[in-house]
């Protein structure tokens, strides 16, 4: 990696990640390295805001309107076009509220947890690439960074019920780590299985490797993406991944039944915006790592400039699969949800891992 941002060169090869006008539009090396951060500003500028809006549609608007198809009710109608003036309105109704604090909060951690749950997620997609020439940098350990980046997620969720002086936070907290730590493995240890397939760690890498046609049926090009090339891997990772990000129906983190509204029960106004842009951040992030590892990334029928319509279809298809989950399946029970996780996921997702070895062996 020799750079980033909208205007150097990322790739080992050295080309560019960007389409070629934009990088002759903002020619911006030839300031030095106040160019360079000027340019890998813009670019995340630019990826930030793309996911904010999904978030910003996806959290008022499309959340509601999905439960409300799967479970035949009437969603948010009044406000625009199909309601989508709801997200104005609950922009202006959260953010204007007073933002009141817990006499027994931890200040320092209080006022951070909501930065980190939210910063950690969008730091991840700094190593996704999104097609159509958008990919802020390619590291060689690409797939652990975004690993990694994502788990700090859990440190902002015990920060968070921690300092809230909250009893029922606190517990929210920890059955969040417990959660986490139970399904981040499965989630890595399938993670890796694709490794072995693609034979790097490098996203970019991972997404050429699936570019390869696998087979042909009357004509039809069936792609080798790794959800087809190995599908129970696929589904492993799906079921983790959920879990991983607390969906429904491993929401028992923030369940309201049991804990009110778990670590964020005592959050509000813009700290409470902050605590669920994050989580939708994070279900967002998981369905580009799924789209990524799995989907062929930005691959699609038609030019390459499509990759990012591509891409952005993909992960809308894994979060309309979360709200599918949500209206469908009900909750489980705490002690069931650990031992998915610890005895069966786990279990399966070495099963899996060993497998894929003894076949690219017989294969090389």
């Amino acid at each position: 990696m020799t750079g980033t941002g909208l205007a150097f060169p990322l790739q080992a090869d050295g080309t560019t990640l960007l389409p070629e006008h934009l990088v002759n539009l903002l020619r911006l090396e030839q300031f030095g390295i106040a160019g360079e951060l000027l340019a890998a500003f813009l670019a995340a500028f630019i990826v930030a805001n793309i996911m904010l809006a999904m978030t910003g549609v996806a959290g008022p608007w499309a959340k509601r309107k999905i439960t409300a198809a799967f479970t035949d009710r009437i969603a948010v109608n009044h406000l625009g076009p199909a309601g989508i003036g709801i997200i104005i309105a609950d922009a202006v109704r959260l953010l204007s509220k007073e933002n009141i604090i817990p006499e027994n909060a931890d200040r320092p951690a209080y006022d951070l947890a909501p930065i980190v749950i939210a910063g950690s997620a969008l730091l991840g997609f700094a190593v996704i690439p999104m097609g159509s020439g958008i990919h802020l940098a390619d590291p060689e350990v690409g797939l652990v960074f975004v690993f990694a980046v994502a788990g700090i997620a859990s440190i902002g969720l015990v920060m968070a019920g921690y300092a809230s002086g909250n009893k029922y936070s606190m517990l929210g907290g920890l059955r969040a780590v417990a959660q986490n730590v139970a399904y981040e493995i499965p989630l890595v240890v399938t993670g890796m299985s694709v490794v072995i397939f693609a034979g790097s760690l490098r996203m970019s890498e991972i997404v050429a490797a699936q570019g390869e046609p696998l087979f042909s049926i009357a004509g039809l090009t069936i792609p080798a993406w790794y959800a087809i090339v190995n599908p129970f891997a696929f589904a492993l990772f799906l079921i983790a991944n959920f879990a991983e990000v607390g969906r429904n129906p491993f929401d028992m983190p923030e369940a309201p039944a049991e804990l009110i509204a778990g670590y964020q029960t005592e959050y509000s106004s813009v700290y409470f915006v902050l605590v669920y842009l994050g989580e939708f951040l994070h279900i967002f992030l998981g369905g580009a790592i799924i789209t990524t590892i799995f989907l062929g990334g930005p691959a699609g029928p038609g030019p390459e400039a499509l990759g990012i319509v591509w891409f952005l279809i993909k992960i809308w298809g894994v979060f309309l699969l979360t709200q599918w989950l949500r209206s469908a399946v009900p909750r489980v029970r705490m002690d069931h949800l650990i031992e998915i996780g610890w005895k069966g996921l786990l279990v399966l997702s070495f099963a899996n891992l060993f497998v894929t070895i003894a076949i690219v062996e017989v294969i090389t």
